[in-house]
């Protein structure tokens, strides 16, 4: 029996889905909100789409259709195709949800090369319900930060009911609904000749091995197109819009394109509104406060071939620190297509120098940024790990690594999209080039005030007391008052043997900075840590925050929480990894 996903069911599939996206792309663009307001969903989809049926299947060729050499080249035939299909798809993926669509294919391609060795004549439920989860884990590792109520979401969604489906057939018998999925693609041929595309031939009222795929891949778009449109649960963009995710009508498109290609009946077109649009500061249906997500100003993609799995890990921790939006989907065969929305294009793609030969560059402008929020917060942090945590505390992010230009400054003021902006240098050294930038963009009509934060534990102790409901310059001086209540130190390695304040230190001993100078000699990390906290401690403090460089390790934080809990109990601690490169341990005390 051939397979249900034969070339030309998947030439059929590929071929639906690119018309059907082609008529749905200017409504799929419209409404997409999220992760950035730029419109261009439904296009990449569609250009997805397209690359991927640019690819010459096995099956599209006349000498494709000539006998096979051996009875099991038949089965190698889809498997082939799938895996080209894939591979064009990933290698064409625009955007993040072309990354995510790429998966589908790749999953598909996965799962028939493995049911091709564990059993040849494998249902097609079980088939689809297979290649769904397996794209359903790519997609989700392919993106770094999931959302619920995304594409991801819809893909989920999809996977389990077919995999539900199958399961109930296979526990009720044939007799049940769900047993077709499984057991339809079974029956025997009645005339007794096989045809290459996997359907009976048609003089002997055979039935259409396609029958149980186009059946459970309507189960698929059918929950595919109801976890769509649930109301909960949705990214805050969503909610304001009052739209569902742009990427999961895609890809209810293009399973509705599989039902189609199977000859089935695809269900009625999903509708692209939930809800009520919302203002700028609204509330989820969850009744949980939506806070205005910042946008990057660049789209940055390229190719990397056989990159190292290790590197790949840095590669993506590092993207993390420079934007968001971070997606790293592979092709089945060690190429990996990456992809990021950032205000650092250059950086950006450096990194991906740092881990291998990135090809196929392509840096693209993002839309501004209408102002349709009040107030943003724009910190200027160096390291990655402190820059995801300014970004998960609503703030914005411009990694001052090198120390930014007038330039950069201003491109990420704009990019805030607000009217009214803080600006935290969170260094003393950055504050000309701040104010310098503040001044010029007013001309634009952009009010900016710039606190004068000299670390970034300061910029974070101004940034978590910001409170966009309050009256614009009393958040303000809430701001500067608790970055100004936060004393900040930290631990460096001595290089040579100098002489300190603190007194004579040799290469390899370690030293307590606090106001710029070095204020203790320590034998070690954890000491040094200790001794510090205690100095910085003794005016008094609430809150110890401790940000990790990037060479030491974790347990030399829960050594450090862990003591400074017992020598001073009535104090909390919090430590973080902030990756820094300068100083192993950052001490903030409030």
């Amino acid at each position: 029996m051939a397979s249900p996903f034969d070339p030309a069911l998947l030439r059929r599939w590929i071929d639906a889905a690119a018309e059907r996206l082609t008529a749905g792309r200017a409504e799929i663009d419209r409404i997409n909100v999220f992760p950035v307001a730029d419109h261009d969903t439904g296009s990449n989809l569609l250009l997805t789409a397209r690359a991927a049926a640019s690819a010459p299947l096995d099956g599209d060729s006349p000498a494709a259709d000539a006998p096979a050499a051996d009875p099991g080249a038949e089965d190698v035939r889809p498997v082939r195709a799938a895996a080209v299909l894939a591979a064009a798809a990933v290698r064409g993926a625009r955007g993040n949800s072309g990354l995510i669509l790429s998966q589908l294919f790749r999953g598909l391609a996965e799962e028939l090369e493995a049911a091709a060795a564990r059993r040849p004549n494998t249902p097609a439920g079980e088939l689809l319900a297979g290649a769904l989860r397996r794209a359903a884990a790519l997609a989700a590792v392919a993106v770094s930060a999931p959302r619920p109520g995304t594409a991801l979401t819809v893909l989920d969604a999809a996977a389990a009911a077919v995999a539900a489906r199958v399961a109930a057939g296979a526990a009720t018998g044939p007799s049940s609904a769900g047993a077709e999925l499984t057991r339809v693609a079974d029956l025997p041929d009645p005339s007794g000749h096989a045809d290459p595309s996997g359907r009976a031939d048609p003089d002997g009222g055979g039935l259409d091995t396609t029958g149980a795929l186009a059946e459970a891949a309507r189960v698929a778009a059918d929950a595919a197109r109801a976890a769509l449109a649930r109301a909960t649960g949705r990214p805050p963009e969503l909610v304001r819009a009052g739209v569902v995710d742009a990427g999961g009508l895609g890809l209810v498109v293009v399973l509705d394109a599989l039902v189609a290609a199977a000859g089935g009946d695809p269900g009625p077109p999903p509708s692209s509104q939930v809800g009520t649009p919302g203002p700028a500061s609204t509330v989820t249906a969850d009744g949980e406060l939506v806070p205005w997500v910042p946008q990057p100003v660049y789209e940055v993609t390229y190719w990397l071939p056989g990159p190292d799995p290790a590197a790949l890990e840095t590669l993506r921790a590092r993207l993390a620190g420079l934007g968001d939006s971070v997606g790293l989907a592979g092709d089945g065969g060690g190429g990996v297509m990456v992809h990021v929305h950032t205000t650092e294009a250059g950086p950006a793609v450096e990194a991906g120098l740092a881990v291998g030969r990135p090809s196929g560059i392509r840096i693209e402008a993002l839309p501004p940024a209408p102002p349709t929020r009040d107030r943003a917060v724009l910190l200027m942090i160096e390291s990655s790990g402190a820059g995801a945590l300014a970004r998960a505390a609503g703030g914005n992010v411009l990694v001052a690594d090198p120390d930014p230009t007038v330039d950069e400054v201003l491109a990420a003021i704009r990019a805030t999209g607000a009217e009214h902006v803080v600006v935290l240098p969170c260094a003393t050294h950055r504050r000309t080039v701040t104010e310098t930038a503040a001044e010029r963009v007013r001309f634009e009509g952009i009010d900016v005030v710039v606190i004068p934060a000299s670390s970034v534990l300061q910029g974070l102790a101004a940034l978590a007391v910001h409170d966009p409901a309050r009256r614009a310059p009393d958040d303000v001086v809430a701001m500067a008052e608790a970055a100004a209540a936060t004393r900040t130190g930290g631990l460096a390695v001595a290089e040579a043997e100098a002489l300190t304040w603190a007194g004579p230190c040799r290469p390899g001993e370690i030293l307590g900075i606090s106001d710029g100078e070095v204020v203790l000699i320590a034998p070690d990390l954890a000491v040094g840590a200790l001794w510090l906290a205690h100095r910085m401690l003794t005016p008094g403090g609430e809150l110890v925050t401790v940000l990790l460089g990037s060479a030491a390790p974790d347990e030399l934080g829960e050594r450090f929480a862990e003591d400074l809990r017992r020598t001073h109990p009535e104090v909390d601690v919090v430590v973080h990894r902030g990756e820094q490169g300068d100083y192993p341990l950052v001490l903030g005390v409030e």
